[in-house]
C-alpha cells in the first residue's frame, strides 16, 4: 500500500474537509441541543454527490470506492459524527447492498434515487432479541397470495428508519431454518404497513434520529427480494465488513476532532504565567492521542485499500473498527479531562464529542465482538 494518497484523494479530502467546515461545523451544536434529524446537513451532502460515494457513475452516483468514501466521512465526522452516521449507514449498507445482491432491476430502480439524496435509505436487521446475534431474529415474512411475502414484527435500533424512503429488511422466511431461514427485502417506505415508532433519546450522535419500526402486515413484491430466499443472512455478514470500516472512519474523525479541540484549547490558555501548551504532562497526553488517531486512521485506510481491490478484508475492517472506536473513547476522554471542569460544559465541543464517541464500540459489532473476530481468524488460519 502506498502511504500518501493520490493527488485525486487529497483534492477529494481537501473538498470534504471545506464541505464540513462551511455547511456541517455551524449546526452541529443546535442538532445535539434539539436532538433534530440534520435534514439540512444531508441535503447539502446530496448535492455535493456525498450520498452516491459508493455508487457507480452508471448509476448517477460519485464512484468513490471504498478508500474514497473513507476519506469523506472521516472529515464529515470530524465536523458532524450524527451526519456521519446517517451517511455510512446510507453508503455502507443501503446502497452496497444493492450494488452486490440486487438485480439489474433493481439497481435501476433505486441506486439513482438513493445516489441523488432524492431517497435515504436505511438498514433494518436489529431485534429487542437479535443484538449482536442476528441470527436469533423474529420478524416474520409470510407467503404471500400473490407469490409475494407479508411481512410483521418490530425492529430496534433503525438509524433514520423514519426519515428514509427506502430500507433493506430483514425477515425471516423459514421459522427452523436458524441463520439459514433469513432473507432480505428491498422495501419502500411508503408502501402499506411500514410504521415508524418511538424515536430514543440518546446521549450521543444525538442529530442522527434511532427509532423503533412497526412492520405491519407490509405487502412485499417477489421481486423485491434481494438475494436468494432463506440466504439473507449471509448478506448481512457480507456488508458487516463494510459498514465496520464505515464507523472506523467515525472513529478516526472524531478522535482527530478531539485533538483539533485540545490543541486549540492548550495554545489559548495560561496556568500560573505559562502557557498549557509548555506542560509536559499536557504534551504527553497529546502526542498519545496523536498517535492513536494516526495508526486508526492507518488501520482504517488499509482495509478500505484491500476492499477496493477485491481483497479479503474482514479481519483488517475487524481491527480498524476495534483501534477506531477505542481510540475515539480514549481521546474524548482525555480531551474532556484537559479542558477540566470546561470540558464538562457545552461551552467547548468536547463534551459532545464524550457522548458522541461512546457508541462506537457498541454499534456495527462491539469491541467484544471485533476482538473475537480478529482472534478466530488468525486460530483459524492457524
Amino acid at each position: 500500500m502506498d502511504f500518501d494518497l493520490s493527488e485525486d484523494l487529497r483534492s477529494l479530502e481537501r473538498e470534504a474537509r471545506e464541505f464540513a467546515a462551511t455547511e456541517l461545523a455551524p449546526r452541529v451544536a443546535e442538532a445535539d441541543a434539539t436532538e433534530s434529524f440534520v435534514a439540512e446537513q444531508i441535503r447539502q451532502a446530496a448535492a455535493r454527490g456525498y450520498l452516491g460515494m459508493t455508487v457507480p457513475e452508471a448509476y448517477g452516483g460519485r464512484g468513490l470506492g471504498a478508500l474514497g468514501t473513507t476519506v469523506v466521512l472521516v472529515e464529515v465526522n470530524r465536523a458532524c459524527p450524527s451526519t456521519g452516521t446517517t451517511l455510512s449507514v446510507h453508503n455502507s449498507l443501503a446502497c452496497e447492498s444493492l450494488l452486490r445482491f440486487g438485480t439489474e432491476a433493481q439497481k435501476r430502480r433505486y441506486l439513482p434515487r438513493l445516489a441523488s439524496g432524492e431517497w435515504l435509505g436505511a438498514y433494518s436487521l436489529s431485534e429487542a432479541e437479535s443484538g449482536s446475534d442476528a441470527g436469533a431474529l423474529r420478524c416474520r415474512a409470510h407467503p404471500g397470495a400473490d407469490g409475494g411475502f407479508v411481512l410483521d414484527g418490530a425492529k430496534l435500533w433503525i438509524s433514520h428508519g423514519d426519515q428514509s424512503q427506502y430500507a433493506l429488511v430483514f425477515a425471516r422466511t423459514d421459522p427452523a431454518g436458524g441463520t439459514r431461514g433469513v432473507t432480505a427485502f428491498a422495501v419502500e417506505t411508503a408502501w402499506e404497513g411500514w410504521r415508524p415508532g418511538k424515536k430514543e433519546r440518546k446521549m450521543g450522535l444525538r442529530g442522527s434520529s434511532t427509532v423503533e419500526l412497526h412492520l405491519d402486515r407490509m405487502k412485499v413484491p417477489a421481486e423485491n427480494v434481494l438475494g436468494e430466499v432463506n440466504r439473507g443472512f449471509q448478506i448481512a455478514l457480507a456488508l458487516l465488513d463494510t459498514g465496520r470500516i464505515g464507523i472506523a472512519a467515525q472513529g478516526v474523525g472524531i478522535g482527530l476532532a478531539c485533538l483539533d479541540a485540545c490543541v486549540a484549547y492548550v495554545k489559548d490558555r495560561e496556568r500560573d504565567g505559562r502557557r498549557l501548551a509548555s506542560s509536559g504532562m499536557i504534551q504527553e497526553r497529546i502526542a498519545e492521542m496523536a498517535t492513536r488517531v494516526e495508526a486508526a486512521r492507518l488501520l482504517t485506510y488499509r482495509a478500505a485499500w484491500l476492499k477496493d481491490r477485491g481483497r479479503p478484508h474482514g479481519r483488517e475492517a475487524a481491527m480498524a473498527k476495534l483501534s477506531a472506536s477505542t481510540t475515539a473513547d480514549f481521546c474524548a476522554r482525555e480531551a474532556v479531562q484537559i479542558h477540566g471542569a470546561a470540558g464538562c460544559t457545552r461551552a467547548f465541543p468536547v463534551e459532545r464529542l464524550f457522548r458522541d464517541a461512546r457508541v462506537g464500540e457498541i454499534y456495527e459489532g462491539t469491541t467484544e465482538i471485533q476482538r473475537l473476530v480478529i482472534a478466530r481468524s488468525y486460530l483459524r488460519d492457524g
